[in-house]
């Protein structure tokens, strides 16, 4: 199936890169543009299951990498392993203004992905109802996720200046 499919997006979608990995996931590189129309595609092509969103901080080349693993749901009369239709979709947004078009009219488990991604990396998903925090109690100037975020800078401002146990005052 990921090779027909491979040629359904190859003759629709001119602004994106695809190729058959060798385990046989379908990889798919497409612009921020376009990244909504490649969904909606796959997911009318049977692509109907978004596994997961996740987020990857390319700092030396000031991009960002959001990532979209997509396969399909097993249906009724089918055996798990029937059709291994697997997609991994990316896109690049830089790192100085990360913004990109929700998934969530499309998908909308991808609702707590992009708070996380939002949340952890800095990307702003753009018609989301509700980027608030999942996880952090408190702002950063560098999202904690990105590579450039100095954990050890952190955790001094945060704890240095309490005295360890046992230390009298």
């Amino acid at each position: 199936m990921n090779g027909s499919l491979e040629r359904q997006l190859d003759s629709i979608f001119r602004d994106i890169q695809t190729d058959v990995a060798d385990d046989g996931r379908l990889r798919v590189r497409a612009t921020a543009e376009s990244v909504l129309s490649v969904l909606k595609f796959l997911k009318d092509a049977g692509c109907d299951y978004l596994q997961l969103v996740s987020c990857v901080d390319w700092v030396e080349q000031d991009q960002l990498e959001i990532v979209y693993v997509l396969s399909r749901y097993i249906r009724e009369g089918e055996q798990p392993g029937d059709d291994q239709t697997r997609v991994v979709l990316t896109t690049l947004v830089p790192r100085g203004a990360p913004s990109l078009p929700t998934s969530i009219g499309v998908f909308p488990i991808a609702e707590p992905y992009e708070r996380e991604i939002h949340e952890l990396f800095g990307v702003r998903f753009e018609g989301h109802p509700r980027l608030t925090p999942l996880f952090l109690e408190r702002e950063y100037d560098i999202p904690p996720f990105r590579k450039d975020f100095d954990t050890r800078q952190y955790v001094e401002d945060l704890f240095g200046a309490v005295p360890p146990v046992g230390e009298e005052s």
